[in-house]
């Protein structure tokens, strides 16, 4: 959890935002959240009362703290989704959010509340936008998404089109289909990976045809990552997030950035201080790429 903090600090230490850029959201309204997930789960999490089975599925203990956190973190991407849409620069991100594990009736991997669905859904529903693209490079498949927006087979019906670039043997064992995915084999290194994607952003953009891509950019694609089994180095990683900016910008729809997955190094296991300021250095990439992507800096 210090991750998200230590990113606000770090952000603000390297003047890629201000004080004043920055807003506080509040907790989620109830009916955005019933939009996705069921009213016994929620009851659930409000009460703390999840099974333990539920709670180990969601692999985070359950506490009131948590509970206000994730709502927090839900209307967090509402607000940058809709701040992407308005703003004339047609950028904006969460400093969170990209919790993509989590289905309607419970959490998964270590996603409590789908910031995503509830936040594209809500969206559609007021007529803020039609359709969108989720672009998902977090290492692991996206399959909160794919079950949510329902793949290939709800495309183009349920209007969010869903790209997972991921570890074909990593978590989740079970896979619900993206509209589109593309699975990696362990040790995929910078040369490979990066063509890959030039090879399918591109595609996903024409065939989605979206008013908003949300970007979820996690860092989990490291090769000293402790949960990630890719190769990437720091280097392609900033080259991951510049093209995928300066792609979209040129396609001239807005982009929403998003954190996902990031477990610093195997090295820092045992200080979880240095721990999280790693990989919050590591997320602080995706903001300090966008800005020069957008001709900010």
């Amino acid at each position: 959890m210090g991750k998200f903090s230590a990113l606000h600090e770090i952000l603000l230490a390297e003047c890629v935002i201000a004080p004043e850029d920055v807003m506080t959201p509040r907790e989620a309204d109830w009916s955005d959240l019933l939009l996705v997930h069921t009213r016994e789960y929620l009851d659930a999490l409000a009460t703390s009362t999840l099974t333990r089975q539920a709670e180990r599925r969601m692999g985070l203990p359950q506490s009131p703290g948590l509970w206000r956190r994730s709502r927090l973190a839900v209307q967090g991407t509402m607000n940058a989704c809709l701040a992407a849409l308005t703003d004339a620069r047609g950028l904006a991100g969460n400093l969170a959010g990209g919790t993509h594990h989590s289905h309607p009736e419970g959490g998964r991997g270590f996603c409590v509340l789908n910031d995503v669905a509830v936040a594209l859904i809500s969206l559609q529903r007021a007529g803020w936008l039609r359709r969108a693209l989720v672009v998902d490079l977090d290492v692991h498949q996206g399959d909160g998404n794919a079950f949510v927006f329902g793949g290939e087979r709800a495309w183009p019906r349920g209007g969010v089109y869903t790209l997972s670039l991921h570890g074909a043997k990593n978590y989740p064992f079970v896979k619900p289909p993206s509209t589109r995915d593309v699975p990696l084999a362990d040790g995929t290194g910078d040369d490979e990976y990066l063509a890959t994607l030039a090879h399918h952003l591109p595609l996903a953009l024409r065939e989605s045809d979206p008013d908003l891509v949300v970007y979820l950019a996690g860092v989990d694609v490291l090769a000293d990552d402790r949960f990630g089994r890719l190769s990437l180095t720091r280097e392609g990683l900033a080259v991951r997030d510049r093209y995928v900016c300066e792609t979209v910008r040129a396609s001239g729809v807005p982009l929403c950035l998003l954190l996902s997955g990031g477990y610093a190094t195997r090295g820092a296991r045992a200080d979880r201080r240095t721990s999280a300021h790693d990989t919050a250095d590591l997320h602080a990439t995706v903001f300090r790429e966008a800005l020069s992507a957008y001709g900010l800096r």
